[in-house]
């Protein structure tokens, strides 16, 4: 069904705030929720919402959350998220870098066991509109690992996705690359698995190891595998985000001892530094200009398909899918009805 993100956004708020959360935190997890729907990543979009409740019942993800600053140095700091909403906690935990880069130029933060932090690429987008730089590294613990390593068969990671984000200019929106280590995100698996539709080739591997399109093998046992992006590139950065953001950054991590109900857990090393500490300002704009001019001016292999730079993408389907309206699958929408009718929310507003 197709439905206009003002409703969803009231839905998504209904839905989170009947697990107890404040009026303020409703609001900033319902607006990650559907911004992702809107940017056309709907694996991180309301039907995250499903997992979201059965976590708040199972006691692994937990409401209005103050972090834990573990330690800070003014330029470093390590939070603890204690389980509660990533959203909330990780959007603070980057302002706090953001003000930090402004005082010291560069600040680093450290933040553990939040739960599910959404798309990687909303912090990316705060740090940029502010005028810096960022780099993001997230790992994720969250029961058995459906990601399998250069030229492995079994799982040993989960998706880990890297997100760098380079501030815009007076003729340009920023840069934002925001992507899994996976070759596809598992979510995007749920959404194609729940849609009844084919992943595309070379992104899973059935339980025997061959190669298939089918998403139905990561919800049936024995079950298969997602493949890294790019062979040994993406396994590559999959490790050093799980090193990064779990073992450097002493949260969770892939091999933590911890039951499989613990829900979604993400660490994340965020590194937030101020351009304008490394080169003139006006130059700087000028030659990010210039960058993106030089290669958008490259002829496209398609010419019906232009070259486009990090973000634009999802700058595209924002603006599509605020006229057209947003598609939840039938599967999703009946998982969120079903739920909505449990706790009396009325899908419709």
């Amino acid at each position: 069904m197709i439905i206009d993100h003002v409703r969803l956004l009231a839905f998504a708020n209904r839905m989170v705030a009947v697990g107890g959360s404040s009026p303020a935190e409703a609001a900033i997890v319902a607006d990650h929720l559907v911004e992702a729907n809107l940017r056309g990543h709907d694996s991180h979009g309301v039907g995250m919402l499903v997992a979201y409740v059965r976590d708040l019942e199972n006691g692994t993800l937990k409401a209005n959350q103050t972090p834990e600053i573990v330690s800070d140095t003014g330029t470093i700091s390590v939070w603890d998220a204690r389980a509660g909403y990533g959203q909330v906690i990780a959007r603070r935990a980057v302002e706090w870098a953001i003000e930090g880069a402004r005082k010291h130029g560069v600040a680093v933060n450290g933040l553990r066991n939040a739960h599910h932090i959404g798309r990687v690429g909303a912090y990316g987008e705060i740090a940029a509109r502010a005028g810096m730089v960022a780099l993001h590294f997230v790992n994720v613990a969250s029961g058995p690992p459906p990601v399998a390593p250069f030229r492995g068969r079994e799982g040993r990671f989960l998706t880990n996705p890297v997100c760098i984000a380079i501030p815009g200019t007076a003729n340009n929106e920023p840069i934002l690359l925001d992507f899994a280590t996976s070759r596809v995100a598992l979510g995007k698996v749920r959404v194609a698995h729940n849609a009844g539709k084919s992943m595309l080739d070379g992104a899973l591997l059935d339980h025997a190891g061959k190669a298939t399109t089918d998403p139905s093998v990561m919800y049936s046992e024995p079950r298969g595998v997602v493949l890294p992006f790019g062979e040994h590139k993406g396994s590559g950065l999959a490790l050093v985000c799980e090193l990064l953001a779990g073992a450097i950054v002493g949260s969770a991590s892939v091999t933590t001892a911890t039951p499989p109900e613990r829900g979604i857990i993400n660490g994340m090393l965020s590194i937030v530094i101020d351009p304008a500490r490394l080169s003139a300002r006006d130059s700087m704009l000028a030659e990010i200009d210039a960058m993106i001019a030089w290669v958008k001016s490259a002829e496209p292999a398609d010419p019906d398909l232009p070259v486009l730079v990090a973000g634009e993408p999802e700058r595209m389907a924002r603006a599509r899918r605020i006229a057209d309206g947003i598609e939840i699958d039938d599967t999703t929408w009946a998982q969120l009805s079903a739920i909505a009718e449990r706790y009396q929310i009325r899908p419709e507003g």
